[in-house]
């Protein structure tokens, strides 16, 4: 498997039509099978009043299929702190996924700003 069991992983669900919920998840792989990941993490969700993600309050167990055509999928630091991660807009970056310390991911070309 190209993804392992402990890896972190940040994980954009890509629309399937205009309109459609913008769904990011980011958090650690707890497990896999084949192409099939269990994942413990956070699950983000675009605001568009906010223009912004919003992060459900709850971490959450996430089955995702990294085969399937709907995913793009990061291995993202492995020491990112899962609990501060937070979506930012940066005039010099656009938007970026961060803890705040070592990781920050831009993730400008696949959001409504920029």
């Amino acid at each position: 498997m190209i993804i392992n069991a402990g890896e972190k992983v940040h994980i954009m669900y890509r629309a399937l039509y205009e309109g459609s919920t913008r769904r990011h998840v980011v958090g650690q792989v707890t497990a896999t099978e084949g192409s099939v990941c269990r994942i413990e993490g956070f699950v983000f969700i675009y605001d568009q009043h906010a223009s912004t993600f919003a992060r459900k309050l709850n971490m959450r167990i996430t089955i995702v299929d990294v085969a399937e055509s709907g995913y793009v999928v990061n291995i993202i630091d492995p020491d990112t702190d899962l609990d501060k991660v937070e979506y930012r807009y940066t005039s010099g970056a656009g938007v970026i996924v961060t803890d705040g310390g070592k990781f920050s991911l831009n993730v400008n070309e696949f959001g409504a700003r920029s």
